[in-house]
């Protein structure tokens, strides 16, 4: 899975451009598994298991990543954009971007703090006063390399930290899809259907298709989810932490999870020997906002990996992590298959 995430995460696919990564996972799945694209670019796979399931589950994990499109360029040359996703100002500045089909670099920049005014000094930046510098002397040389409405992303090599830890860019969710491919490239006891979709950074768009075009009865969204384990952050705060194993919710702003369903998991985690945590806020939200009301109702859990500095170009997770919440996604379908 290391490698598969490694390779993902260097692919650029901000919402709504996620062509890239489909393409490569459908070059990995098209030996072990039948699958089809819908119109909104979702991909849905089917893999035959041994035996036939009782229960139609589906497990589902996001392709986009957050980024910028490009709304205007100044007559020096400047790139302004627009946020694709949620992005905290403060992971922006300085930062290296992608542009556009053709991979343009571009630095993120602001205007230098001995030009800012005094009471603006220990203030961030709103998005509307930053920038993307390409290197062009004016507009017409900017618009010879870049047109309005390229996308851009950050840019950054995956690098493994420490004994187990990985940081790189769009882990968020490409680390939910290396896990799901592993699952399809493995031999399964049940049948299983999974959604690869698109569009979830700017409002779960690709996972209501999805669900509508399975008709599951129960559904597991694989994710990534804010671990803020880190120096300064009271336990209480902390919402989850690395090394701990797979994440599971009973709330966030957009799901109220299947209680039964919650409980589950960790009946099965601890007869299994897996690590397993709760997500102790409710906060953010994922696919689940759009599968759990789709249809007539679906049963959800969202099983997320605990990832630190999330939507930033240094996403954080153990790897350790990664192996658990795999060994739970596989005792859940064993499971739901014939509930």
């Amino acid at each position: 899975m290391l490698e598969y995430i490694k390779e993902l995460s260097r692919i650029p696919a901000v919402s709504g451009n996620e062509d890239m990564v489909r393409d490569y996972l459908i070059k990995k799945i098209e030996k072990h598994a039948s699958y089809e694209v819908d119109a909104l670019g979702n991909l849905l796979v089917f893999k035959q298991g041994k035996t036939r399931a009782k229960n139609k589950l589906m497990l589902a994990a996001h392709m986009d990543e957050i980024g910028f499109i490009i709304t205007h360029i100044t007559e020096d040359g400047f790139l302004k954009f627009t946020t694709v996703g949620g992005i905290d100002s403060r992971v922006i500045l300085g930062r290296s971007v992608e542009i556009g089909p053709e991979g343009v670099f571009g630095v993120m920049g602001v205007k230098p703090v001995h030009l800012v005014k005094k009471e603006a000094e220990n203030k961030m930046p709103d998005d509307d006063e930053l920038y993307i510098d390409i290197g062009a002397k004016d507009r017409e040389e900017a618009l010879g390399k870049i047109s309005l409405g390229d996308l851009a992303v950050f840019t950054g090599e995956p690098t493994e930290l420490g004994e187990s830890l990985l940081k790189a860019k769009a882990l968020d969710d490409r680390a939910g899809c290396a896990i799901l491919l592993k699952m399809i490239e493995s031999e399964l006891e049940y049948d299983l259907n999974f959604a690869f979709t698109v569009q979830e950074e700017v409002g779960l768009r690709g996972a209501a298709a999805a669900a509508y075009a399975i008709k599951p009865d129960y559904a597991f969204v694989v994710e990534a989810t804010t671990a803020a384990d880190i120096a300064g952050v009271e336990e209480e705060k902390q919402v989850c932490a690395l090394g701990k194993g797979p994440a599971v919710s009973f709330m966030d702003r957009a799901t109220v999870y299947d209680r039964k369903m919650y409980k589950k998991a960790f009946e099965l985690a601890e007869k299994h020997g897996i690590k397993i945590q709760p997500k102790a806020a409710v906060a953010g939200g994922n696919d689940a906002g759009a599968i759990h009301s789709s249809g007539k109702g679906v049963k959800t859990l969202a099983v997320s990996l605990p990832c630190r500095y999330l939507h930033s170009a240094s996403c954080t997770i153990d790897r350790n992590d990664l192996n658990e919440v795999y060994k739970l996604l596989v005792k859940l379908g064993e499971y739901y298959a014939n509930d």
